[in-house]
């Protein structure tokens, strides 16, 4: 495990922070991903272990593809990938603007996808890839759709992103998507039930899966739910 490298999106606070710490501790070279160089840089202070701080703005695709390819250039490649970023936005229905939605699926749907693009056909060319989608049991349809308009559609479209890309990626680059729960974050709030290590603890599964392991799913507590 000493030998791969993960990207980590969203790595400077909450549940990013936790799977990044975990990968940390499992011998891999982390790249902590943040809005902002500040960011990026107190992410890797705080993990150590040779964490490398990696900055982009999630709505800008030029500046993801800039910033990856002189991070492989350096590093060398990406292994996995931890899709954890994401903006949520209160309203419901009417409540909420045309341009509230296109933000969400621009940084919940369209910024994983770059990623995804970005880093998969590498992955695909060494016979190895992790990738992680995290995702919301308000964007399950079996759940009911019940989450803040934009976010749980957002979030629906993610989990069938996760499950297109499945079909195309091939056996040995894993994708999978991860409902961490209610969580104590900024966005879950101080009332949630599960601590952000607790909250990871699937995505890191996910991120750290054996050759033998699923692709295409969506899980909570390492078990299949619906999508």
């Amino acid at each position: 495990m000493s030998e791969r490298s993960a990207l980590v999106t969203g790595a400077n606070r909450g549940i990013g922070q936790a799977i990044a710490r975990a990968l940390c501790a499992q011998g891999m070279r982390v790249f902590a991903a943040a809005r902002t160089p500040e960011g990026a840089e107190e992410a890797a202070a705080e993990l150590g272990h040779g964490a490398v701080p990696v900055a982009f703005e999630l709505r800008e695709r030029a500046a993801i593809f800039e910033s990856l390819s002189g991070l492989q250039a350096d590093f060398g490649p990406v292994d996995v990938l931890v899709n954890n970023a994401a903006v949520l936005h209160e309203g419901r229905g009417l409540g909420v603007s045309a341009e509230t939605l296109a933000e969400s699926f621009a940084i919940n749907v369209a910024a994983p996808f770059a990623l995804v693009h970005a880093l998969a056909p590498s992955m695909q060319a060494r016979g190895y890839g992790r990738i992680v989608n995290l995702s919301s049991g308000w964007g399950a349809f079996a759940e009911g759709m019940n989450g803040p308009t934009a976010y749980a559609v957002s979030k629906a479209a993610l989990n069938a992103l996760t499950l297109n890309l499945a079909g195309s990626l091939g056996p040995n680059v894993k994708i999978n998507a991860a409902c961490p729960g209610w969580v104590r974050t900024r966005m879950g709030g101080a009332s949630a039930t599960l601590s952000p290590e607790e909250g990871a603890d699937t995505a890191v599964w996910l991120a750290t899966l054996p050759d033998d392991g699923p692709t295409g799913g969506f899980f909570r507590n390492r078990q299949p739910i619906d999508w």
